[in-house]
C-alpha cells in the first residue's frame, strides 16, 4: 500500500481559497530526495512530513518544490488539522511540533487553530519587509519578479494598513525558493505582527493576505512569541507510490 497524502487549504474557511499544503503522516522520515520529489510533484508552496515521537510530540519538516524550508505557518496549521481529522491525535488536544525553528505549538480554538510561533525581527536576513501606503495599492501591485530573484532575502513581504476592521494586509513573494507568490503565509506574521503591534499600540490584530486566493489571520503578540490563528479545510485525500 502507498503513502497517504492529504491536501488542506489553510487560513480559510472554504475550499479552494487560502493556501494549500500537502501533509504526509509517516512512521519515519523517508529518504530526503524522495520527500523533495514528492514536494516537487505536488507543486504546492509547501509539503509537510510529520512523524510521531516516542514522547508523544511530533517531528515536522517542510519542503517547497525546490528546497527544504526552515519555517512554514500554513503547512503547520494543515498538519495539525490532519492529525486531528485523520485520528492521529485526539480532537481537542494541543500538539507540539519539533522543527528546524524549534518547538511550535498548535491547539484548537473553536473552528480556528492557533499556532504558537517565535517572533522574528524585521531585520532577519532571510526576509525583507517593504511597505505600501494602502490596501488598495497593495492589491493591484505588480512586483518586478526579476528584481525579487536578485534580492538579498529569500522571501519579501509587502504590507500596508488594512480596511474594514483589518489592521494590516500583506502579500508574500519568494521566487528564490520556488514560490513566485504565496497565497497565505502564516510565518510572515512572526515578523509583521510585532511590527504592526508596535505601530498600532495593541497586541491583538486581524490581518488579511490580499493574494488572489486570500487568507485571514488572527494574531496575538506575546513577548518573543506570536500566536497565529486560522481555519483549515481538507480538499483532497490520495495515495502516493510506496517510497521503497
Amino acid at each position: 500500500m502507498g503513502q497517504r497524502i492529504v491536501t488542506v487549504d489553510a487560513f480559510t474557511d472554504r475550499p479552494f481559497a487560502g493556501n494549500p499544503a500537502a501533509v504526509c503522516v509517516v512512521d519515519g522520515y523517508p529518504d530526503d530526495a524522495w520527500m523533495q520529489a514528492v514536494a516537487r510533484e505536488m507543486n504546492l508552496s509547501e509539503t509537510a512530513f510529520v512523524v510521531r515521537r516516542a514522547d508523544g510530540d511530533w517531528d515536522l519538516r517542510w519542503f517547497s518544490p525546490i528546497v527544504e524550508v526552515d519555517i512554514c505557518g500554513h503547512a503547520t496549521l494543515a498538519s495539525a488539522h490532519v492529525l486531528w481529522e485523520e485520528g492521529h491525535s485526539p480532537i481537542g488536544d494541543a500538539v507540539r511540533f519539533h522543527t528546524r525553528s524549534g518547538v511550535l505549538g498548535a491547539e484548537p480554538d473553536g473552528d480556528w487553530i492557533e499556532l504558537d510561533f517565535p517572533a522574528a525581527p524585521a531585520d532577519d536576513p532571510l526576509v525583507e519587509v517593504r511597505e505600501l501606503p494602502s490596501e488598495d495599492q497593495l492589491r493591484v501591485f505588480k512586483p518586478d519578479m526579476a528584481e525579487l530573484e536578485q534580492a538579498r532575502a529569500r522571501v519579501v513581504y509587502y504590507t500596508a494598513p488594512g480596511n474594514d476592521g483589518v489592521d494590516y494586509v500583506d502579500r508574500v513573494f519568494g521566487p528564490k525558493v520556488g514560490i513566485p507568490e504565496d497565497p497565505a503565509t502564516g510565518s510572515a506574521h512572526c515578523t509583521l505582527a510585532p511590527l504592526w503591534a508596535a505601530r498600532l499600540g495593541k497586541d491583538d490584530l486581524m490581518a488579511r493576505q490580499v493574494s488572489t486566493r486570500g487568507g485571514v489571520f488572527r494574531v496575538h503578540v506575546a513577548g518573543d512569541r506570536v500566536k497565529i490563528a486560522g481555519q483549515a479545510v481538507t480538499v483532497l485525500r490520495a495515495e502516493l507510490q510506496d517510497p521503497s
